[in-house]
């Protein structure tokens, strides 16, 4: 006789609490990463504190961030690990969405996809473009 295991909650929130946990180290290591590479390009820059120019700034986008990310500039990468550290609860949000659909708890697929939507759009600048 064949025996097979069945998701429980527990072994739901176990998961869910291992990828917040993963997604925190992660995105940690990344911005370390990427502000000792970052000290070690620009250790000898002097930076005016006093004034800060917008449009000296590259990094405006996500796009942008992943196009730099990929040659290793010191700030692109802190950058892609601060995202990271923004998509670690939204990967929650998704694992929650998929633990109800495995549940057939289908009003709280729903409402979690509603809550992925707001955040998406919230994320994409708004309706205020």
């Amino acid at each position: 006789m064949e025996q097979t295991k069945n998701i429980t909650d527990k072994d739901i929130q176990s998961l869910v609490g291992n990828l917040l946990r993963a997604g925190v180290y992660l995105s940690m290591a990344i911005v370390v990463l990427g502000g000792i590479i970052y000290l070690l390009d620009h250790s000898a820059e002097k930076i005016d504190y006093a004034v800060f120019d917008f449009n000296k700034v590259s990094l405006k986008t996500v796009e942008a961030i992943f196009s730099e990310v990929l040659t290793f500039k010191g700030a692109a990468v802190v950058q892609f690990g601060l995202l990271m550290l923004i998509f670690t609860p939204i990967a929650r949000v998704l694992m929650a969405v998929i633990s109800f659909f495995v549940e057939k708890d289908y009003l709280y697929v729903l409402i979690g996809l509603i809550v992925l939507s707001i955040i998406m759009v919230s994320l994409s600048g708004g309706f205020a473009h």
